[in-house]
């Protein structure tokens, strides 16, 4: 195992970020990739008390919708060497290895949103959300997914611009969301919701947010397509 895996494997925040997590409101949007995770996040960006948490990676800048991501505002892009530093010095709130690729939160992002007496918001895999939970169980877990399998691959085609692009991914792509699926469905904390309609999403999303100790029927309604997408890409193994 490399060191820098083992970092992670191993990494726990200091105390002071513990403590932090646990006095900052904070919303964590997972979701299968193509659900609309980021989108939803930027409308309530618009909305003046929410904060974003801007993540670290070591990957490169993306084109995504023929815009390329900047460094600051999708993600701080950083190199291996500098991930490691951040991770023995205990600069992240958490920490995970996907693909090759390290992704964290910093405790300075938090910091910030907890200055500023805002919601800190970001999406994140379900990987970073455990973490979360395990840190602070106060937390608002939102899980995101698309109405139907079929109007899920549309949205995903539209990420790449060829269909071999696409399809080159979608073994990967495919095993990442039953993952995520399977987990979402298994744990107690994910409010989830459907993605059908983009105002709709928002507007139930702040009335989580808001009010997330209200027992939500909704839930119930959207697990049930979680599980009918979960099934369906199952079937396709």
């Amino acid at each position: 195992m490399l060191d820098i895996e083992k970092l992670i494997k191993d990494y726990e925040p200091n105390k002071q970020a513990i403590e932090l997590v646990r006095s900052t409101k904070v919303v964590l949007l997972a979701g299968i990739t193509g659900a609309g995770k980021d989108t939803i996040k930027k409308r309530l960006l618009k909305m003046p008390y929410f904060r974003d948490i801007v993540s670290h990676t070591t990957r490169l800048p993306r084109v995504n919708n023929g815009k390329a991501e900047e460094d600051g505002v999708d993600y701080h892009f950083i190199d291996q060497p500098t991930a490691m530093e951040m991770l023995q010095k205990r600069e992240f709130v958490e920490a995970k290895f996907v693909h090759g690729t390290i992704y964290g939160t910093s405790v300075a992002e938090i910091k910030l949103a907890y200055d500023q007496n805002k919601v800190a918001i970001t999406d994140i895999d379900v990987q970073g959300v455990a973490e979360y939970e395990k840190l602070s169980p106060c937390g608002i877990a939102i899980f995101i997914v698309p109405p139907t399998y079929q109007t899920w691959i549309e949205r995903l085609k539209k990420r790449y611009k060829t269909e071999a692009d696409f399809q080159a991914e979608w073994p990967k792509r495919r095993q990442s969301s039953i993952e995520e699926l399977k987990h979402a469905l298994e744990v107690p904390y994910y409010h989830v919701i459907i993605n059908d309609d983009l105002d709709n999403a928002v507007q139930t999303c702040c009335e989580i947010i808001k009010r997330g100790d209200l027992f939500n029927s909704r839930d119930d309604h959207a697990r049930i397509t979680a599980r009918s997408l979960l099934n369906d890409l199952q079937k396709l193994i």
